[in-house]
């Protein structure tokens, strides 16, 4: 390598932070588009997809709620036709089982009409408005005045698109590395120097794709930014099975504006089973599954971090809302019931939980779309909530567009 000149990405060494389903899928696709690219993932877990790549509610989103025009949008539509037929080719377990979203009173009707409005300018296929008759037709147990069909929704596998993808990029002559957590960044004569926890590395080219750290992965390498990540929990419960049969496939409420999240819903799971939720509640480490994990570095930057105090201020009442139903089973129960009135409290089991990683701006504001960061000979994936796992395939296609401009 000539010292101080940039080899081309056909030829170049590109490291790529985070094993996640979207920093896989990106090494993935481009190693279709530049395969002579000596391409290596780095992940500080001992597997890959341990976040929230293996902590979401393996929905496959067709683009229903996202602005028309934005990435997110663009790259849901897209995305979800390449991860199924990725699912396909790999035989990987997955379902086009189609959703509900409902409106439970009068006052959600406008709001329900307005999102299916946005679904039809997103390009969505076979989108239908229903009447209460033609929901029990779906959903037999659903309550609501209105509801909006999305055919095209469904389930997937998403820790199985994970080691599909990690096999892929074996086969292609990539590389990942797990047990690599990345602890410094450093410019170099060749591009990039990156210390982690075996040894360093030297590369042409840098993409970072850290999820809940990846605004600390820009920072690294001197990037600059106002956004920062905060981390929200979403807690789940389980339907006990003898009760499954209340839902068939998914059942989603409205989205309320007052907040900035999808709201408790009930999803079928690909590997079986019913789970209803997640709330969407401050965690207090940036990978607190628990709610006694607690991180005081992660605590001491949220609460230092203006912009969180800024959203609290704005959205006080469903915070407090959504911290009360964390503790009470009975109220989250409740909200269940707006959607499925016979759902009862002995019929919910404990679930999981996953952290979604929300960008916000400095004024409280979250950051509503996908958020890339071009450098030199770097970029920086910072914000890349749902649908990410649906679109990982689409937006690893992007990225890769856009190194090859670099």
């Amino acid at each position: 390598m000539i010292e101080g000149v940039f080899q081309p990405l056909e030829r170049g060494r590109v490291a790529i932070v985070g094993g996640g389903i979207v920093g896989l899928a990106t090494a993935y696709r481009l190693l279709q588009r530049f395969p002579g690219a000596r391409i290596t993932v780095f992940e500080k877990e001992a597997a890959v997809g341990q976040h929230q790549s293996g902590h979401n509610s393996g929905v496959l989103h067709c683009g229903l709620y996202y602005k028309p025009g934005s990435r997110r949008a663009r790259l849901a539509v897209c995305g979800i036709q390449q991860m199924i037929e990725f699912c396909q080719s790999h035989s990987i377990p997955h379902e086009v089982c189609g959703k509900v979203v409902v409106a439970a009173s009068d006052e959600e009707r406008p709001r329900l009409e307005a999102l299916f409005e946005r679904g039809r300018q997103n390009g969505l296929r076979g989108l239908r408005l229903l009447n209460s008759e033609e929901l029990r037709e779906i959903e037999p147990h659903a309550a609501g005045v209105a509801a909006i069909h999305a055919p095209q929704e469904g389930i997937a596998d998403y820790p199985r698109v994970c080691e599909a993808l990690v096999d892929e990029i074996h086969a292609r002559g990539g590389e990942v590395r797990c047990k690599a957590k990345v602890t410094a960044i450093h410019r170099s004569a060749e591009g990039w120097r990156i210390e982690h926890s075996s040894g360093d590395f030297g590369c042409d080219f840098l993409i970072t794709c850290a999820g809940l750290h990846s605004d600390r992965m820009a920072a690294m390498t001197g990037h600059a930014s106002s956004i920062r990540i905060v981390p929200f929990r979403g807690e789940y419960f389980l339907i006990r099975p003898e009760r499954q049969f209340l839902v068939r496939n998914l059942i989603y409420p409205v989205p309320d504006p007052r907040f900035p999240f999808l709201g408790v819903h009930f999803t079928r799971m690909i590997r079986g089973g019913v789970e209803c939720g997640p709330n969407a509640v401050l965690a207090l480490a940036r990978e607190g599954y628990r709610k006694a994990d607690v991180s005081l570095r992660d605590v001491a930057e949220a609460f230092r971090f203006a912009g969180l105090w800024r959203f609290l201020r704005k959205y006080p009442g469903a915070c407090w809302a959504e911290i009360r139903r964390s503790f009470s089973k009975e109220l989250f129960c409740r909200t269940l019931q707006r959607l499925v009135p016979e759902i009862r409290m002995e019929d919910l089991l404990p679930g999981g939980a996953g952290v979604r990683a929300q960008a916000m701006s400095a004024d409280g504001s979250l950051v509503d779309d996908f958020h890339f960061v071009e450098d030199d000979r770097a970029i920086h994936v910072v914000n890349a909530p749902s649908p990410g796992a649906t679109a990982s395939l689409a937006i690893g296609e992007e990225i890769a567009a856009m190194a090859a401009r670099s």
